[in-house]
């Protein structure tokens, strides 16, 4: 009695073509992803008007089954809040995920201004740090 089981090369193919149909499954419908895309749209749209357009290039907004997450620079925590409540406020937006973060403001450099007598900037130096000296036990 022949044990064999058909022919391998149509075993291996029917193999890779069903872990292909299920490597090739979106997670989402196309529907969602069309949604999902549109509440993006109108969620960074709002962000623009609402917080300036900066926002559009400084805010990276994703959108996941009508969740937004929100992320980036923003300059105060209630700019923060404000986005997270902007983007709550668009119709379809189920969640919200904010991970902005408040940045520093810079530090302003300094300004030298010009003696009274017209001689340029005025500096201060500093004295210079005498190497210790280190002496054998």
């Amino acid at each position: 009695m022949d044990k064999r089981v058909g022919n391998p090369g149509v075993a291996i193919a029917l193999l890779l073509a069903c872990a292909a149909a299920f490597a090739c499954r979106p997670n989402q419908t196309v529907e969602r992803q069309t949604k999902d895309t549109a509440l993006k749209a109108q969620v960074k749209a709002k962000l623009a008007t609402e917080l300036g357009p900066a926002t559009v290039t400084s805010i990276e907004v994703n959108v996941t089954n009508g969740v937004v997450t929100l992320a980036g620079p923003v300059h105060s925590d209630e700019e923060k809040q404000k986005a997270e409540t902007v983007a709550r406020g668009v119709d379809g937006v189920t969640g919200v995920n904010n991970n902005l973060q408040v940045m520093a403001e810079p530090v302003p450099a300094p300004v030298f201004t010009p003696t009274s007598s017209g001689a340029g900037p005025v500096f201060i130096p500093f004295p210079t740090p005498t190497p210790a000296v280190v002496r054998n036990p």
